[in-house]
Protein backbone atom coordinates (compact mmCIF):
# COMPACT_ATOMS: atom_id res chain seq x y z
CA UNK A 1 0.00 0.00 0.00
CA UNK A 2 1.29 3.53 -0.86
CA UNK A 3 2.79 5.28 2.15
CA UNK A 4 0.51 7.91 1.71
CA UNK A 5 -2.57 5.76 3.23
CA UNK A 6 -4.50 5.83 0.21
CA UNK A 7 -5.12 3.40 -2.38
CA UNK A 8 -2.38 2.98 -5.29
CA UNK A 9 -3.00 4.34 -8.91
CA UNK A 10 -2.14 3.37 -12.46
CA UNK A 11 -0.38 6.57 -12.09
CA UNK A 12 1.72 5.33 -9.17
CA UNK A 13 2.50 2.09 -10.86
CA UNK A 14 3.59 4.09 -14.22
CA UNK A 15 5.91 5.99 -11.30
CA UNK A 16 7.03 2.91 -10.39
CA UNK A 17 8.06 1.18 -13.96
CA UNK A 18 8.85 4.07 -16.15
CA UNK A 19 6.15 3.27 -18.05
CA UNK A 20 2.93 5.03 -19.92
CA UNK A 21 -0.53 4.49 -17.75
CA UNK A 22 -2.06 3.01 -20.84
CA UNK A 23 1.36 1.08 -21.47
CA UNK A 24 0.57 -0.07 -17.65
CA UNK A 25 -3.11 -0.66 -18.44
CA UNK A 26 -2.57 -2.58 -21.39
CA UNK A 27 -0.35 -4.80 -19.37
CA UNK A 28 -2.40 -5.44 -16.36
CA UNK A 29 -5.17 -6.45 -18.41
CA UNK A 30 -2.80 -9.00 -20.31
CA UNK A 31 -3.34 -7.38 -23.98
CA UNK A 32 0.25 -5.76 -25.52
CA UNK A 33 3.34 -5.77 -24.03
CA UNK A 34 6.01 -8.30 -23.60
CA UNK A 35 5.99 -11.06 -21.29
CA UNK A 36 8.47 -9.32 -19.38
CA UNK A 37 6.91 -6.20 -19.48
CA UNK A 38 3.70 -7.65 -18.02
CA UNK A 39 5.37 -9.50 -15.49
CA UNK A 40 7.30 -6.36 -14.55
CA UNK A 41 4.01 -4.64 -14.11
CA UNK A 42 2.57 -7.15 -12.33
CA UNK A 43 5.06 -7.30 -9.98
CA UNK A 44 4.75 -3.52 -9.23
CA UNK A 45 1.34 -3.62 -8.36
CA UNK A 46 1.66 -6.66 -6.35
CA UNK A 47 4.59 -4.81 -4.16
CA UNK A 48 2.77 -1.48 -4.39
CA UNK A 49 -0.96 -3.27 -3.10
CA UNK A 50 -2.93 -2.31 -6.24
CA UNK A 51 -6.12 -3.47 -6.77
CA UNK A 52 -8.17 -3.05 -9.60
CA UNK A 53 -11.30 -0.55 -9.30
CA UNK A 54 -14.41 -2.87 -10.32
CA UNK A 55 -16.42 -0.30 -11.42
CA UNK A 56 -13.66 0.90 -13.75
CA UNK A 57 -12.93 -2.32 -14.86
CA UNK A 58 -16.49 -3.00 -15.79
CA UNK A 59 -16.88 0.53 -17.27
CA UNK A 60 -13.90 0.05 -19.42
CA UNK A 61 -14.67 -3.40 -20.80
CA UNK A 62 -18.54 -3.39 -20.72
CA UNK A 63 -18.28 -6.42 -18.16
CA UNK A 64 -18.45 -6.96 -14.52
CA UNK A 65 -17.27 -10.65 -14.74
CA UNK A 66 -20.89 -11.11 -12.08
CA UNK A 67 -23.76 -12.94 -12.79
CA UNK A 68 -26.95 -13.01 -10.91
CA UNK A 69 -28.84 -16.03 -9.90
CA UNK A 70 -32.40 -14.48 -8.64
CA UNK A 71 -34.00 -17.35 -7.08
CA UNK A 72 -37.78 -17.52 -6.06
CA UNK A 73 -37.00 -18.73 -2.42
CA UNK A 74 -33.79 -20.17 -0.67
CA UNK A 75 -36.49 -21.58 1.53
CA UNK A 76 -37.05 -24.19 -1.24
CA UNK A 77 -34.16 -26.90 -0.43
CA UNK A 78 -33.75 -27.60 -4.21
CA UNK A 79 -33.21 -23.75 -5.49
CA UNK A 80 -30.76 -24.09 -2.99
CA UNK A 81 -29.08 -27.18 -4.70
CA UNK A 82 -29.65 -25.09 -7.90
CA UNK A 83 -27.86 -22.17 -6.20
CA UNK A 84 -24.62 -23.83 -4.51
CA UNK A 85 -24.39 -25.76 -8.06
CA UNK A 86 -24.36 -22.61 -10.51
CA UNK A 87 -21.85 -20.62 -7.97
CA UNK A 88 -19.80 -23.30 -8.19
CA UNK A 89 -19.84 -24.17 -11.94
CA UNK A 90 -19.84 -20.16 -12.61
CA UNK A 91 -16.81 -19.76 -10.78
CA UNK A 92 -13.90 -18.63 -13.29
CA UNK A 93 -10.52 -16.51 -13.04
CA UNK A 94 -12.71 -13.12 -14.15
CA UNK A 95 -16.20 -14.43 -13.27
CA UNK A 96 -18.50 -15.17 -10.12
CA UNK A 97 -21.90 -15.30 -9.24
CA UNK A 98 -24.10 -13.19 -7.12
CA UNK A 99 -26.37 -15.67 -5.25
CA UNK A 100 -30.07 -13.52 -4.10
CA UNK A 101 -32.99 -14.62 -2.24
CA UNK A 102 -36.39 -13.01 -3.54
CA UNK A 103 -38.34 -14.77 -0.61
CA UNK A 104 -41.18 -15.25 -2.94
CA UNK A 105 -42.05 -12.05 -3.65
CA UNK A 106 -42.62 -11.38 -7.34
CA UNK A 107 -42.66 -7.53 -6.83
CA UNK A 108 -39.32 -7.59 -4.76
CA UNK A 109 -37.47 -10.09 -7.62
CA UNK A 110 -38.21 -7.77 -10.11
CA UNK A 111 -36.74 -4.88 -8.08
CA UNK A 112 -33.55 -7.26 -7.58
CA UNK A 113 -33.52 -8.00 -11.07
CA UNK A 114 -33.26 -4.43 -12.07
CA UNK A 115 -30.61 -3.53 -9.32
CA UNK A 116 -28.74 -6.00 -11.14
CA UNK A 117 -28.91 -4.85 -13.85
CA UNK A 118 -27.96 -1.01 -12.63
CA UNK A 119 -24.67 -2.80 -11.17
CA UNK A 120 -24.06 -3.96 -14.38
CA UNK A 121 -24.57 -8.05 -14.25
CA UNK A 122 -23.56 -9.60 -16.95
CA UNK A 123 -25.98 -11.60 -16.83
CA UNK A 124 -29.15 -12.77 -15.14
CA UNK A 125 -30.23 -16.57 -14.36
CA UNK A 126 -33.55 -16.36 -13.28
CA UNK A 127 -36.18 -18.72 -11.39
CA UNK A 128 -39.28 -16.56 -11.97
CA UNK A 129 -42.16 -16.23 -9.56
CA UNK A 130 -43.90 -14.30 -11.87
CA UNK A 131 -43.08 -15.04 -15.42
CA UNK A 132 -45.54 -13.50 -16.99
CA UNK A 133 -44.69 -10.16 -15.31
CA UNK A 134 -44.62 -7.01 -18.34
CA UNK A 135 -41.51 -5.97 -16.25
CA UNK A 136 -39.74 -8.77 -17.69
CA UNK A 137 -39.21 -7.90 -20.76
CA UNK A 138 -37.82 -4.45 -20.15
CA UNK A 139 -35.26 -5.98 -18.09
CA UNK A 140 -34.47 -8.74 -21.03
CA UNK A 141 -33.32 -5.28 -23.12
CA UNK A 142 -31.03 -4.25 -20.54
CA UNK A 143 -29.31 -7.17 -19.81
CA UNK A 144 -29.07 -11.06 -21.10
CA UNK A 145 -31.71 -12.99 -19.04
CA UNK A 146 -31.93 -17.31 -19.13
CA UNK A 147 -34.91 -18.46 -17.52
CA UNK A 148 -34.89 -21.97 -15.38
CA UNK A 149 -38.37 -23.48 -14.91
CA UNK A 150 -40.76 -21.15 -17.04
CA UNK A 151 -40.44 -19.40 -19.52
CA UNK A 152 -40.90 -15.33 -20.08
CA UNK A 153 -43.82 -15.37 -22.56
CA UNK A 154 -43.09 -11.45 -22.56
CA UNK A 155 -39.96 -11.00 -22.48
CA UNK A 156 -36.92 -12.11 -25.29
CA UNK A 157 -34.47 -13.87 -22.80
CA UNK A 158 -31.36 -15.24 -24.16
CA UNK A 159 -32.52 -18.57 -23.21
CA UNK A 160 -34.86 -20.77 -21.60
CA UNK A 161 -34.22 -24.03 -19.34
CA UNK A 162 -37.66 -25.08 -18.95
CA UNK A 163 -39.18 -27.70 -16.90
CA UNK A 164 -41.73 -30.62 -18.75
CA UNK A 165 -44.36 -29.62 -16.00
CA UNK A 166 -46.92 -30.88 -18.37
CA UNK A 167 -45.06 -34.55 -18.35
CA UNK A 168 -44.86 -33.79 -14.52
CA UNK A 169 -48.22 -32.85 -13.15
CA UNK A 170 -50.16 -35.09 -15.43
CA UNK A 171 -47.69 -38.08 -14.08
CA UNK A 172 -48.42 -37.30 -10.93
CA UNK A 173 -52.21 -36.47 -11.01
CA UNK A 174 -52.43 -39.48 -13.14
CA UNK A 175 -50.89 -41.73 -10.32
CA UNK A 176 -53.40 -40.50 -8.04
CA UNK A 177 -56.37 -41.56 -9.86
CA UNK A 178 -54.93 -44.60 -10.39
CA UNK A 179 -54.66 -45.67 -7.17
CA UNK A 180 -58.04 -45.20 -6.76
CA UNK A 181 -57.84 -41.32 -5.38
CA UNK A 182 -60.29 -38.25 -6.21
CA UNK A 183 -60.10 -35.81 -3.73
CA UNK A 184 -56.56 -34.47 -4.38
CA UNK A 185 -54.90 -31.38 -3.44
CA UNK A 186 -51.83 -29.78 -5.34
CA UNK A 187 -49.76 -27.20 -2.55
CA UNK A 188 -48.29 -25.27 -5.02
CA UNK A 189 -45.29 -21.66 -3.81
CA UNK A 190 -47.89 -19.25 -5.51
CA UNK A 191 -50.95 -18.61 -7.36
CA UNK A 192 -48.84 -17.88 -10.70
CA UNK A 193 -50.70 -16.04 -13.74
CA UNK A 194 -51.65 -18.46 -16.54
CA UNK A 195 -48.59 -18.27 -18.44
CA UNK A 196 -47.13 -20.65 -21.26
CA UNK A 197 -47.39 -24.84 -19.71
CA UNK A 198 -47.13 -23.36 -15.45
CA UNK A 199 -47.50 -26.57 -13.25
CA UNK A 200 -50.95 -25.00 -11.53
CA UNK A 201 -52.58 -24.35 -14.48
CA UNK A 202 -51.93 -28.23 -15.63
CA UNK A 203 -53.10 -29.34 -12.43
CA UNK A 204 -56.27 -28.17 -13.06
CA UNK A 205 -56.59 -29.43 -16.77
CA UNK A 206 -55.34 -32.73 -16.51
CA UNK A 207 -57.66 -32.99 -12.61
CA UNK A 208 -60.92 -32.07 -15.12
CA UNK A 209 -60.05 -34.59 -17.66
CA UNK A 210 -59.23 -37.43 -14.94
CA UNK A 211 -62.20 -36.33 -13.12
CA UNK A 212 -60.77 -35.41 -9.83
CA UNK A 213 -61.97 -33.27 -7.47
CA UNK A 214 -58.91 -31.17 -7.09
CA UNK A 215 -58.00 -28.09 -4.88
CA UNK A 216 -55.17 -25.97 -5.06
CA UNK A 217 -53.62 -24.05 -2.16
CA UNK A 218 -50.40 -21.54 -1.99
CA UNK A 219 -48.08 -22.66 0.48
CA UNK A 220 -44.68 -21.43 1.54
CA UNK A 221 -41.31 -24.06 1.30
CA UNK A 222 -40.37 -23.74 5.17
CA UNK A 223 -41.10 -26.16 7.67
CA UNK A 224 -43.23 -24.94 9.58
CA UNK A 225 -45.00 -22.79 7.31
CA UNK A 226 -45.74 -25.63 5.60
CA UNK A 227 -46.55 -27.63 8.46
CA UNK A 228 -49.33 -25.07 8.75
CA UNK A 229 -50.93 -24.93 5.64
CA UNK A 230 -50.96 -29.04 5.70
CA UNK A 231 -52.44 -29.09 9.43
CA UNK A 232 -55.53 -26.93 8.23
CA UNK A 233 -56.02 -28.88 5.03
CA UNK A 234 -56.01 -31.72 7.04
CA UNK A 235 -58.56 -30.69 9.52
CA UNK A 236 -60.72 -29.61 6.65
CA UNK A 237 -64.80 -32.03 6.70
CA UNK A 238 -63.84 -32.71 2.78
CA UNK A 239 -60.38 -33.99 3.80
CA UNK A 240 -57.68 -34.53 0.45
CA UNK A 241 -56.54 -38.43 0.34
CA UNK A 242 -54.25 -37.39 -1.71
CA UNK A 243 -51.69 -34.44 -1.93
CA UNK A 244 -49.38 -33.41 -4.98
CA UNK A 245 -46.55 -30.93 -3.41
CA UNK A 246 -44.58 -28.71 -6.07
CA UNK A 247 -41.72 -29.12 -4.27
CA UNK A 248 -40.58 -31.85 -1.52
CA UNK A 249 -40.10 -29.22 1.25
CA UNK A 250 -43.35 -28.28 1.14
CA UNK A 251 -44.36 -32.25 1.58
CA UNK A 252 -42.32 -32.64 4.33
CA UNK A 253 -44.70 -30.48 5.86
CA UNK A 254 -47.48 -32.79 5.07
CA UNK A 255 -45.31 -34.99 6.85
CA UNK A 256 -45.34 -33.31 10.08
CA UNK A 257 -48.90 -32.19 10.28
CA UNK A 258 -49.87 -36.17 9.64
CA UNK A 259 -47.99 -37.29 12.67
CA UNK A 260 -49.25 -34.73 14.83
CA UNK A 261 -52.84 -35.83 13.68
CA UNK A 262 -52.37 -39.14 14.19
CA UNK A 263 -52.69 -39.80 10.05
CA UNK A 264 -50.69 -42.20 8.25
CA UNK A 265 -48.65 -42.07 5.19
CA UNK A 266 -49.87 -43.74 3.10
CA UNK A 267 -52.45 -45.72 4.68
CA UNK A 268 -54.53 -42.31 5.46
CA UNK A 269 -53.07 -40.39 3.26
CA UNK A 270 -51.24 -40.70 -0.12
CA UNK A 271 -48.48 -38.12 -0.77
CA UNK A 272 -46.30 -37.35 -4.07
CA UNK A 273 -43.27 -34.67 -4.06
CA UNK A 274 -41.66 -33.05 -7.27
CA UNK A 275 -38.14 -32.54 -6.83
CA UNK A 276 -36.36 -35.61 -5.33
CA UNK A 277 -34.50 -34.03 -2.11
CA UNK A 278 -32.29 -36.37 -0.71
CA UNK A 279 -33.91 -36.19 2.71
CA UNK A 280 -36.85 -37.33 1.36
CA UNK A 281 -35.79 -40.88 1.61
CA UNK A 282 -35.26 -40.72 4.97
CA UNK A 283 -38.78 -40.30 5.59
CA UNK A 284 -41.25 -42.59 7.14
CA UNK A 285 -42.15 -43.62 4.33
CA UNK A 286 -39.71 -42.49 2.17
CA UNK A 287 -41.24 -40.02 -0.21
CA UNK A 288 -42.08 -40.83 -3.62
CA UNK A 289 -41.12 -38.19 -5.65
CA UNK A 290 -39.88 -36.69 -9.14
CA UNK A 291 -36.22 -36.37 -10.20
CA UNK A 292 -35.18 -33.88 -12.45
CA UNK A 293 -32.17 -33.90 -13.90
CA UNK A 294 -30.21 -31.20 -11.75
CA UNK A 295 -26.66 -31.93 -13.33
CA UNK A 296 -28.19 -31.25 -16.66
CA UNK A 297 -29.83 -28.17 -15.75
CA UNK A 298 -26.45 -26.68 -14.61
CA UNK A 299 -24.76 -27.42 -17.87
CA UNK A 300 -27.40 -25.75 -20.08
CA UNK A 301 -27.61 -22.84 -17.59
CA UNK A 302 -23.45 -22.22 -17.70
CA UNK A 303 -23.24 -22.94 -21.36
CA UNK A 304 -26.21 -20.55 -21.56
CA UNK A 305 -24.62 -17.82 -19.53
CA UNK A 306 -21.02 -18.08 -21.26
CA UNK A 307 -22.75 -18.22 -25.01
CA UNK A 308 -24.86 -14.77 -23.86
CA UNK A 309 -21.94 -13.00 -22.17
CA UNK A 310 -18.97 -14.15 -24.63
CA UNK A 311 -20.73 -13.99 -28.08
CA UNK A 312 -24.36 -12.33 -26.99
CA UNK A 313 -25.94 -15.18 -28.71
CA UNK A 314 -29.82 -16.64 -28.10
CA UNK A 315 -29.26 -20.22 -27.90
CA UNK A 316 -32.66 -22.16 -28.03
CA UNK A 317 -35.05 -23.26 -25.15
CA UNK A 318 -34.39 -26.58 -23.84
CA UNK A 319 -36.70 -28.90 -21.86
CA UNK A 320 -36.15 -30.94 -18.95
CA UNK A 321 -38.48 -34.13 -18.47
CA UNK A 322 -38.58 -35.50 -15.19
CA UNK A 323 -38.55 -39.12 -13.78
CA UNK A 324 -40.87 -40.80 -10.87
CA UNK A 325 -39.41 -41.91 -8.25
CA UNK A 326 -41.35 -44.97 -6.25
CA UNK A 327 -40.66 -45.10 -2.89
CA UNK A 328 -43.46 -45.72 -1.19
CA UNK A 329 -45.91 -42.94 0.00
CA UNK A 330 -48.63 -43.37 -2.78
CA UNK A 331 -51.13 -46.24 -1.96
CA UNK A 332 -55.30 -46.66 -2.30
CA UNK A 333 -57.54 -44.16 -0.63
CA UNK A 334 -58.51 -45.74 2.87
CA UNK A 335 -62.24 -47.46 2.50
CA UNK A 336 -63.54 -45.79 5.70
Amino acid sequence: MSGTGRRPTLKDIAAETGLSMAAVSYALRGLHGTPETRQRVQDAADRLGYQADPVARALASGRSGSIGVLCASLEDLWQQRVAAALGRELLAPDRNAWIIDSAGDADRQLELAQHLVDHRADAIVVIPIDPAAKAWAEIAKQAPVIAIGDALPGAKAKSEVIFDNETGVSTALRRLADAGHRNVAVLSPTRRFEVERPAEEIAQRVAADLGLEIRLLQCPHDLAGATDVARTLLTTANRPTGILALADSMAFGVYAASRELGLRIPDDLSLLGYDDQPLSQLLTPPLSTFHWPLDDLVTHVVTRVTSAVDTNRRVRRTTLTPTLIERGSVAAPPTT
